[in-house]
């Protein structure tokens, strides 16, 4: 990806009455560009810019380890 940022988006289902917390922990994240709460399948919605794939990876892994975060799927951005 010569030099380029990574961008990936990450949907999460959390438990029940969780998305709040779940969202304000992940906006203190390096990398994390923005968090959405949504309705429908998904719970949060991240958007993460990272420099290299092992920072991605870093970011995700942490997500993934917070309390309440049950499943996710994350999505890496094909060039635009």
């Amino acid at each position: 990806m010569g030099g380029e940022n990574i961008t990936a988006f990450m949907l999460l289902v959390v438990a029940i009455g969780k998305e709040h917390d779940v969202a304000r922990n992940i906006r203190g994240l390096n990398y994390v560009e923005e968090v959405h709460i949504v309705y429908g399948e998904y719970d949060v919605v991240v958007k993460i810019v990272a420099d290299t794939l092992k920072n991605l990876d870093k970011v995700v892994t942490k997500i993934r380890g917070f309390d309440g975060v049950i499943r996710s799927v994350t999505l890496i951005s094909s060039e635009e």
